[in-house]
């Protein structure tokens, strides 16, 4: 009786949410009051796919879902990015019967790092993608290592992990473990690959295992490459799923040696999203050809690269998660790369949507270095926290006469529309801070 009471409250508050607008979490919440075990009471899809990590959660799932429902399955997944128990519940709760049948081929979870031993108590995933660990979010994750104990106990033995085999720490998570129930995804070295680590910190620099120095043949960005412990010999293991050549320049991918995938999206970042992607497909039955067809040229729609138009400029806005300094580093290395004049808005306004903080100490993380290139005219910092990036701009290298700084984001957006015919921008910002930009722009 409790999980058929769970099953209706749920139905009826989503269904009133959605009239509102709302409802991701409260019917989960309330569902799980009712009978806190109802997780673990409901019959599942034969396919569970979860992924977590640091970045490329939501880009990676949804690509999944895409290709999966290309191929002719029905996909339920948290296309709202409610990723904490709460959510889930409100997921699978309305996509069940009152017995508790939940309904579709694959059940698709993105779940949150800190989370996921919440979620999956009472049951455990068939796949677990886990993407990468990274310094992110330090008054809610503290340290890499932290999110790695807090994932953990969310393994169950029986679940096949499918690992960044190019991340050192991602890639402890398959020790201990039985090899057949561990696949792996990651990148050759090619011509995104250096031989020297770039980034204002290395957090590859030690073994994950045993602590000892480790030695990179190559790096493809941070401290995800090709890596051997010096003392313990921890090493990256040989990749199942390998994305043989990249050329970021043309946006191309080949995976497997053969098979080219076009990117609408020319960034690393889209590249490990990809392999994560094909990987969880791969093992859920999905043929090359209708995989491929689905990723080349794919433009995500969760609004981490937007374009639009200001006035008469047309932009792109690159969503870089506050307190990620990686995710910044990636998409201000990819303005660099684009070579085109043009200006670059920074926007830090509030720190995150879920909770207050005024910690940016995180900022001396990112390497703003990347933004001193010739094409790049003008830089424009706004948002409450604009001196704060003024500073951290002052011990950088870029010509102080190219930074301007503006206390809103209403200012910042005048500047740049009274500027007329100037080059096109590039805005870098976070989810809480992209629609004070959006809403005076239109977008295509």
């Amino acid at each position: 009786m409790r999980k058929w009471l769970a099953i209706l409250a749920c139905k009826v508050l989503r269904f009133v949410g959605g009239l509102i607008g709302r409802g991701s979490s409260l019917p989960g919440q309330i569902a799980l009051r009712l009978c806190p075990d109802v997780l673990g009471r409901l019959e599942l899809p034969p396919y569970v796919i979860a992924v977590t990590g640091s970045n490329g959660k939501t880009s990676t799932v949804e690509m999944i879902a895409s290709i999966l429902t290309a191929a002719g399955k029905r996909v339920i997944y948290n296309k709202e990015g409610s990723n904490q128990i709460e959510g889930v519940t409100t997921l699978l709760l309305t996509n069940a019967s009152m017995g508790g049948k939940v309904r579709g081929d694959v059940l698709l979870l993105e779940s949150d790092e800190r989370y996921a031993k919440y979620t999956f108590k009472w049951f455990h995933p068939t796949h677990f993608v886990i993407t990468n660990l990274y310094r992110d979010q330090l008054t809610r994750n503290g340290h890499p290592e932290w999110v790695y104990a807090a994932i953990e106990p969310a393994l169950h033995p029986d679940t096949t992990l499918v690992l960044n085999a190019d991340d050192p720490l991602v890639s402890r998570f398959a020790v201990g473990r039985d090899p057949a129930r561990v696949k792996w995804f990651g990148l050759d070295e090619c011509s995104v690959s250096t031989k020297e680590h770039r980034g204002m910190y290395h957090d590859g620099l030690r073994c994950p295992v045993c602590f000892g120095r480790m030695e990179y043949s190559c790096y493809h960005y941070a401290h995800i490459g090709h890596y051997r412990c010096t003392q313990c010999g921890y090493e990256r293991h040989a990749a199942d799923f390998t994305a043989t050549a990249v050329d970021l320049d043309k946006g191309v991918l080949t995976i497997g040696g053969k098979t080219e995938i076009k990117l609408a999206f020319k960034s690393i970042y889209n590249v490990y999203n990809i392999l994560a992607a094909w990987s969880a497909c791969s093992l859920a039955g999905v043929d090359e050809n209708t995989m491929a067809g689905v990723i080349s040229n794919y433009i995500l729609k969760n609004g981490r690269m937007v374009t639009f138009t200001l006035g008469e400029r047309r932009g792109t806005l690159l969503t870089s998660k506050h307190e990620n300094s990686v995710a910044y580093d990636t998409n201000l290395g990819y303005i660099r790369s684009q070579k085109e004049d043009c200006v670059v808005m920074v926007i830090v306004d509030a720190i995150s949507r879920k909770y207050f903080t005024g910690e940016t100490s995180w900022l001396w993380d990112i390497d703003f270095d990347l933004l001193d290139a010739p094409h790049i005219k003008e830089i424009v910092l706004c948002g409450k926290y604009a001196n704060d990036l003024a500073l951290r701009f002052d011990f950088t290298s870029v010509d102080p006469a190219k930074v301007k700084v503006r206390s809103t984001v209403q200012e910042g957006v005048d500047l740049l529309l009274g500027e007329g015919n100037a080059p096109p921008q590039y805005v870098v910002t976070c989810f809480s801070d992209r629609d004070k930009l959006l809403a005076h722009a239109k977008k295509d």
